[in-house]
């Protein structure tokens, strides 16, 4: 009688439990390089989107600078407009003689939370990965796959660890399309930031930028 009014008081909450999402990883920003790497993305993307929509990829394409430009705002324009050209797009200097607004916009999220970061013995995961898949020739394809599986979660758990872990600063980028009005393609991605990095993704209004002053010998 007791242990089933404990499993029934256990059934019950007065408001929700927490509980964590699934296992993900997220690509951490660190250098310019990078940016690079994400307009890449944004611009293959966005083309493979413009292309199921039925817009095609002939059609001339504007890319706006956000007003009061930070300096990942710049830089990533650059790497787009490069992109764009590379891939045989129409890309023209003025708005008003393109068919297309490709427009970008970022938010910096600072999270007060404490960042846990508790990787369990990454070599002892590899070593035990590459145990359970050697000798793996006479194995059904299942027990192939459940130790790829492993080997690929080490790998992310190693890849976590060389990145420094999550921070506390996360930016959204998010990459729209529009033709007369109407959004005809829209990418958000969400990326860490190095804590100290985030004045690189604000804008000039809210963080000017500083005029460095040379002083010669």
């Amino acid at each position: 009688m007791l242990a089933s009014l404990v499993l029934a008081g256990c059934g019950t909450a007065p408001i929700p439990v927490a509980s964590n999402f699934d296992y993900s990883v997220q690509h951490k920003v660190r250098s310019a390089g990078h940016w690079n790497l994400m307009a890449d993305d944004v611009v293959q993307q966005t083309l493979g989107t413009l292309q199921k929509n039925g817009v095609g990829s002939v059609a001339p394409v504007y890319v706006q600078l956000p007003a009061n430009a930070s300096a990942f705002d710049r830089g990533f324009r650059e790497f787009v407009l490069t992109k764009l050209v590379q891939s045989s797009v129409p890309v023209m200097e003025s708005g008003a003689s393109a068919e297309l607004q490709l427009s970008y916009a970022t938010q910096v999220v600072v999270h007060k939370s404490a960042r846990p970061h508790y990787i369990p013995g990454q070599f002892t995961m590899l070593a035990g990965g590459l145990m359970a898949a050697y000798g793996l020739r006479t194995e059904h394809l299942d027990t192939k796959l459940v130790a790829a599986l492993g080997l690929a979660g080490a790998a992310d758990f190693a890849n976590s660890v060389n990145s420094g872990g999550p921070t506390h600063t996360e930016v959204i980028l998010t990459t729209s399309v529009s033709r007369g009005g109407q959004f005809v393609a829209r990418k958000t991605d969400v990326y860490y930031l190095e804590d100290v990095d985030a004045p690189l993704f604000l804008s000039s209004s809210t963080y000017p930028a500083r005029q460095l002053k040379v002083v010669g010998q």
